[in-house]
């Protein structure tokens, strides 16, 4: 709760409690009051107000009735409602000082100067060293003026200089609906959408029944991309007014496209990437007018980074992630969603380049783990690689491998070779044997697309993995494996 609330709070409790004169007050009404005052002194405060209903109604001329109402209103933060009363306290008694005073601040809190500065200037010439009214008085004044120099600036656009002065404004006159719009259209003008929200948000819990200010409070959300928020508050408009021609029109748009984002990020989550795809090139059919920019930036981006992890054809995810880091600026997530996609195209030195234009703005385990991976993967460059000796793409499934390995091993068999240099049909035969082994294997194929490769047993013992191979030719090979050759 702010520290003013507790201040005005505070001093009505403090008024209550110390005036114990209820002169004119008929012995029904005297009797609610009292009761009332027990209750507020206590904090029941639905109670205490019945009590204080009650008594007005026995007497609508008691004006500590009134005062004492008012003192809970705002203990239980209906503030309009205080306001009536104190006015009433004022008419009944216009020389009760507290009661001014209380209406001068709530004045104040509205941004309603003039006539607050009438309060507290009643209050100075019947009490002259009333140090509160005079105090509230100057403020009133500053507070004035500053808004006055406030509107100079914004009519010069100046939009910067208008936000610096209003906002110690609103922190004294945190009501004041005209003040926080004021700042809202300079947060807008000058390009801070999230903070003009924040005052639309305040305006619109201030105004009953302010379908306009959710309505452009959930346009606002949506142009900057955040389709729940942007739905929460536009059926907010619609509770008001279910007929609201404007707010069900947006409410249409918005409640189809964050069911389209739910669904990609549900498909995502399962590694859906087909579906994922789909809603994503959906968005961008939903996303037309110009207010969805944030919406397209989104679905081209979803578009790069479901490409590269569903393995989708790699030149055509290398030209999405490229439009979407080319068109929105760097983004870490499509740098790496790149470099994967340049990795399946054995683009190793670019995928190291996205990595490391990732590690720029998000220094990151996974980011570190992904500069190591393409950096073996380079090392590994000197070494057999396993997709280039069955003539394979590294996204080959395993029915393609054991094609491929099938076709190769027929033609290089030793026993089956029909060229001279049998030497180099048995290498090949081992090359192509220890190919099928690595990449029919989930665990060592994985391995392999780290950068590591399975079957060097140097390379193991420095993991600590030691890894006892195999020969398809037995224990005389300098491999040190055994195997068992099928065509089938």
């Amino acid at each position: 709760m702010p520290r003013w609330f507790h201040v005005i709070f505070c001093l009505s409790v403090l008024i209550l409690l110390s005036d114990t004169s209820v002169k004119g007050a008929t012995a029904d009404a005297n009797d609610h009051l009292e009761k009332g005052k027990r209750l507020l002194a206590t904090g029941q405060l639905a109670d205490a107000l019945s009590q204080f209903h009650a008594a007005i109604e026995v007497d609508p001329t008691s004006y500590v009735a009134y005062f004492r109402r008012a003192a809970v209103y705002l203990g239980m933060g209906k503030l309009k409602a205080a306001l009536p009363d104190l006015s009433k306290v004022i008419e009944l008694k216009p020389d009760f000082t507290a009661a001014r005073i209380q209406r001068g601040n709530l004045l104040l809190k509205q941004g309603d100067f003039g006539e607050a500065k009438i309060d507290f200037e009643n209050v100075i010439k019947s009490d002259a060293t009333n140090s509160e009214a005079r105090s509230q008085l100057d403020l009133c004044e500053k507070l004035s003026q500053t808004v006055k120099d406030a509107d100079n600036f914004y009519a010069k656009e100046d939009y910067s200089k208008t936000i610096e002065l209003l906002s110690p404004v609103i922190e004294h006159c945190p009501w004041a609906i005209q003040i926080r719009e004021l700042r809202a259209d300079s947060y807008l003008k000058s390009g801070d959408l999230s903070k003009a929200v924040n005052d639309l948000k305040a305006t619109a819990k201030l105004i009953p029944d302010n379908t306009q200010a959710f309505l452009k409070i959930s346009q606002l959300l949506y142009s900057m991309g955040e389709a729940d928020d942007s739905l929460t508050n536009i059926r907010e408009c619609l509770k008001l007014d279910a007929d609201h021609k404007a707010c069900h029109t947006h409410y249409t748009k918005v409640k189809k496209l964050a069911k389209q984002l739910e669904s990609i990020r549900e498909a995502i989550s399962q590694s859906n990437w087909n579906e994922c795809l789909e809603k994503a090139n959906q968005i961008l059919k939903l996303s037309s007018d110009s207010a969805s920019h944030a919406f397209v930036q989104r679905a081209h981006s979803t578009l790069c980074t479901c490409m590269s992890r569903g393995k989708s054809p790699v030149k055509e995810t290398i030209d999405k992630c490229t439009y979407v880091l080319d068109t929105y600026g760097s983004d870490a997530e499509m740098f790496v969603s790149r470099a994967e996609a340049h990795i399946l195209n054995e683009q190793y030195e670019s995928a190291l380049a996205d990595y490391q234009h990732a590690q720029e703005t998000e220094d990151s385990n996974r980011i570190h783990e992904g500069i190591k991976r393409v950096q073996k993967l380079i090392k590994q460059l000197k070494k057999r690689d396993y997709y280039k000796i069955l003539n394979v793409r590294r996204t080959a499934n395993k029915a393609e491998i054991m094609r491929a390995y099938r076709k190769l091993a027929i033609k290089w068999h030793p026993d089956k070779y029909e060229g001279d240099d049998k030497k180099r049909a048995e290498k090949m035969f081992i090359d192509i044997a220890a190919a099928k082994e690595v990449l029919t294997d989930a665990e060592k194929r994985a391995k392999f697309d780290a950068g590591e490769d399975p079957l060097d047993a140097e390379e193991q013992a420095q993991q600590h993995n030691p890894f006892h191979g195999f020969n398809p030719f037995g224990a005389g090979s300098n491999q040190g494996f055994t195997f068992r050759f099928h065509f089938n």
